[in-house]
Parts: C-alpha cells; sequence; structure tokens
C-alpha cells in the first residue's frame, strides 16, 4: 500500500475527534472517505499532511508513505514530503491563491522551495497546465480572473508538476456547478491512469464517490463505520449511518407517474 494509516488518533485536549483503526491507499487507486461536515475527514487530511498540530490538535498513531513512518519525521523533513509526495486540494481553490500575487507566482515559488531551478520550474509548470487543459498563459493572470473550476485545475496542476505521489482531494468538487465538477472527476481518473496517482477523495457526497472512487470508507464522529469495495458498500450498506447517507442521496424521478 502506498498510504497506510493504523490506529490514529486526534485529540483537543482530553477530547479525542478521530480513531482510525485502518485505512489505506493502494497504488493508483483512488479511495473515497465519506461522511457528514464534522465527522472528522478533514482532520484526519491535516493529520496525513503533518499539519493538525498547527490547529492544535495532538495526534498518535501510524501514518506510511511507502513504508516511512511520517510521524517520526523531523519538520524540516515534513516538510520536504509535503508537496513533492503528498499533495492537496481542498474545497475552496481560492483559498490557495493570495489574491496580490499573479497564478504563476505562486506556482513557480512553491516548485522553488522544492529545489527546481527557475528554468525547470517554468517548463514543469507549462507542461502540467497543458496536462490539465490549460493554457499556460492563465499564469500570468490573478485568482480572481480565474473562475473556480480553473483554479481548481491550476491546484492539481501544481500536484503533477511536483510529481506527487499522493493525492489528498479535499471536497474539491463540491463549490462547482455539475458540469466543471464531472470535469474535475475526469480529470483525477486521468492522473491516475496517466501518472499511477493514487488518490485519497474525502467527500459528503456519496453519488460523487460512487462515481469516482474503488473503495470507499464511511466516517462517523471520527470513527470509520464501514469501508470495502465502493460498489459493494453502496449497494447493500452494513452500517446504519452509511444507509442513512445513502437514503439523503437526491434521486431524480423517471416517468409519467404523479
Amino acid at each position: 500500500m502506498r498510504l497506510e494509516i493504523s490506529d490514529l488518533e486526534i485529540r483537543f485536549g482530553d477530547r479525542r475527534v478521530v480513531s482510525v483503526g485502518e485505512l489505506a491507499v493502494g497504488d493508483a487507486e483512488i479511495v473515497g472517505l465519506a461522511g457528514e461536515s464534522g465527522s472528522g475527514k478533514s482532520m484526519t487530511t491535516l493529520a496525513v499532511l503533518g499539519l493538525a498540530q498547527t490547529v492544535g490538535a495532538t495526534v498518535s498513531g501510524s501514518i506510511r508513505l511507502d513504508g516511512t513512518e511520517l510521524t517520526a519525521l523531523s519538520p524540516a523533513d515534513m516538510r520536504r514530503v509535503r508537496g513533492r509526495r503528498i499533495a492537496a486540494i481542498f474545497q475552496s481553490p481560492s483559498s490557495s491563491f493570495s489574491p496580490v500575487f499573479r497564478v504563476g507566482a505562486i506556482v513557480l515559488r512553491a516548485l522553488r522551495l522544492h529545489g527546481l531551478s527557475k528554468a525547470e520550474a517554468a517548463q514543469r509548470a507549462e507542461t502540467a497546465m497543458r496536462a490539465v487543459l490549460l493554457r499556460p498563459e492563465l499564469l500570468r493572470r490573478y485568482p480572481a480572473q480565474l473562475s473556480g473550476g480553473q483554479l481548481q485545475r491550476v491546484a492539481i496542476a501544481l500536484a503533477l508538476a511536483l510529481r506527487a505521489e499522493v493525492l489528498l482531494a479535499d471536497e474539491p468538487t463540491s463549490a462547482l456547478d455539475v458540469t466543471v465538477q464531472a470535469e474535475v472527476l475526469d480529470l483525477l481518473r486521468q492522473l491516475r491512469a496517466s501518472e499511477g496517482m493514487s488518490i485519497l477523495f474525502i467527500s459528503h457526497d456519496l453519488a460523487v464517490v460512487a462515481e469516482l472512487c474503488d473503495r470507499v470508507a464511511v466516517m462517523h464522529a471520527g470513527r470509520i463505520v464501514e469501508q470495502g469495495p465502493a460498489g459493494q458498500v453502496l449497494a447493500a450498506p452494513r452500517d446504519p449511518y452509511t444507509a442513512d447517507l445513502l437514503a439523503a442521496v437526491p434521486k431524480i424521478k423517471t416517468g409519467a407517474g404523479r
């Protein structure tokens, strides 16, 4: 397995907010982590990135990337992993880009921080932009001049330019309209197929998880209550909470019945 989480606990003081016994993402696999808001999905993401402590949480347990124990790394070593080997995209792409800098300046700075020369960074950025079906000229624009879908593609392009092995996608389509959402999901599938990227896709939307993911883990009150192949879990849920989530998915009525 590329990313393996076991016996993970996240606490704020005496209050435990996440307790994950086991969660794994294999090579070139897309795994959904599903649950309602407040279930602990985003805190799990922050723990994998080594950032949970920045919001006052304490983390225990094991998070391994290709066998390397991330929780044992120094802050400096974890900074080298974050972005370069594990990248993340979030619900609001505009929050990832400072409004006072051109998009390209932000992308190039991130690439330079990970050791690329100015020329290498520029070349990788242009190549990655084309790979996500955006014109490299868009890098000269400010974030406010790009749509939400374009900014999300730029964030994915940065992960691609850094040649990340694992992408944490935290509600990456929930702020987008349905058409743009479908385009981003197609892009994630392409990254898995062409780059072998492993993806942990965090979402409250089981309809999207069913469309995209190979496996799904359902999270409730900080614990994973059910996991397995997406088709199997979503067709015949064993846990009542999973069944409740499925029941909440809107269904389109067809036919002439009133």
